[in-house]
């Protein structure tokens, strides 16, 4: 039978907002994958006394826990302590887990503290959850017949793999795997949610597939998600559905999953044998922090010239000091002759340029917050320039995102057309 599930979360540093709770979504994201019934997620500090009041409210409910963090070797890491004391079992220390500990220290040419001794302590009767990248190891324990704890260290890497290569095999070996849950995430840019809801139609009243839109920082996302007895079944129910939405989509569609527009514009640059440059103003930098966080991005991207002061965009960029006179940093002209700078100055395909008034100050009636142009320079020599207003509400680095952002998928746009 396939069991409820809960996430648990203990840390403080989460209570305060110190960290992002990347731990929880990605547990929620891999038991919605496998067909795991989970409706609650709780985050409890690092207290003894708060640990065992929210244990009261989930024992009762839960028969799958998946807890994460508190398994360090300091003080306030107490969630194996907490657990033992809970259920009425001894901390016991498990001489090969310290003995791996001891090693894992040594391969590093450390030799680990005594508090590091503490993470060899588990509740009497739990089966060690290895964990293959660091030194503290989970437990997969059962202190009731009904109830199935899993822990976890805080940190996502090794939690990750920890789910992957022990909590994972252990569940499938149970059977609580009935079926399975495959999505597909359609991402869109360009589009309001409202309109691209409106193009999907009946397809968002699908029962199975599912089909969900939403939207954040000017993507609109669209989960299509298909339960099935087995991935390939599922793939099967998922697939003419994707279709549709795809072509739905249209060109405002740019990619699934984990593809972003940094990584779509540079698979567009591979396939023609192209280089790109940058010249930014408002966006400082953003645009080739985006190109350059895509792995491989070297093969096409040749660099960038951030240009905030006019001077640096006259000396660095051949831009006239009589068109800045005359049109204004903030103009179509301008845009124009940054991008023809750069793409002349390294020598590149493809150039884009970015300025803009990102606020909060420095705009006017003519020029308020959030006007932004975004330049283009093509291999054949033309080159142009597209006029955006982003709400100045957002604030400014919402504006230097979407500046960075669009500058993409304006180039994504060219080149799919070519």
């Amino acid at each position: 039978m396939t069991p409820k599930a809960e996430i648990l979360c203990i840390g403080t540093e989460l209570l305060l907002g110190e960290i992002t709770n990347t731990n929880a979504q990605y547990l929620a994201q891999q038991l919605a994958r496998l067909g795991i019934p989970h409706h609650v997620q709780t985050v409890v500090g690092d207290n003894i006394g708060r640990i065992h009041h929210v244990l009261d409210g989930i024992v009762p409910r839960c028969q799958l826990l998946l807890i994460t963090g508190g398994l360090g070797p300091t003080p306030d890491d107490l969630t194996h302590a907490a657990l033992a004391e809970y259920f009425h079992v001894p901390l016991v220390e498990y001489p090969g887990l310290w003995q791996e500990i001891v090693r894992k220290y040594q391969q590093r040419g450390l030799t680990p503290s005594p508090s590091n001794r503490k993470q060899a302590l588990l509740p009497q009767g739990s089966q060690v959850l290895a964990n293959p990248s660091g030194s503290a190891a989970g437990i997969i324990w059962s202190p009731r017949p009904d109830l199935t704890l899993m822990t976890f260290p805080g940190v996502p890497g090794e939690m990750e793999r920890m789910w992957q290569e022990g909590a994972v095999p252990y569940i499938q070996q149970q059977g609580w795997v009935e079926t399975v849950l495959v999505s597909r995430v359609l991402r869109h840019w360009g589009i309001p949610e409202s309109v691209l809801a409106e193009r999907l139609g009946s397809l968002l009243d699908n029962e199975n597939p599912t089909v969900a839109p939403y939207a954040g920082q000017g993507e609109v996302r669209i989960r299509v998600t298909a339960r099935a007895p087995d991935p390939a079944a599922a793939e099967a129910l998922l697939a003419p559905i994707v279709a549709q939405v795809q072509a739905l989509g249209g060109e405002d569609y740019f990619g699934s999953d984990d593809q972003s527009l940094a990584g779509v514009v540079g698979s567009l640059l591979r396939q023609r044998q192209q280089t790109l440059a940058v010249a930014e103003s408002c966006s400082g930098g953003g645009l080739g922090h985006l190109i350059t966080g895509i792995p491989g991005s070297s093969g096409y991207f040749l660099g960038g010239v951030i240009a905030y002061d006019n001077r640096i965009k006259t000396a660095l960029l051949g831009v006239s000091p009589e068109l800045l006179a005359r049109e204004g940093a903030v103009s179509e002209a301008t845009a124009i002759a940054m991008a023809q700078g750069v793409q002349q100055r390294l020598g590149s395909h493809w150039a884009l340029s970015i300025t803009g008034i990102a606020g909060p100050g420095g705009g006017s009636p003519e020029k308020p917050v959030g006007l932004v142009w975004i330049g283009i320079a093509a291999p054949t020599g033309q080159a142009w320039a597209l006029e955006q207003r982003f709400n100045p509400q957002r604030g400014r680095e919402s504006i230097r995102h979407f500046s960075a952002q669009t500058a993409l998928d304006v180039l994504r746009r060219t080149l799919q057309r070519l």
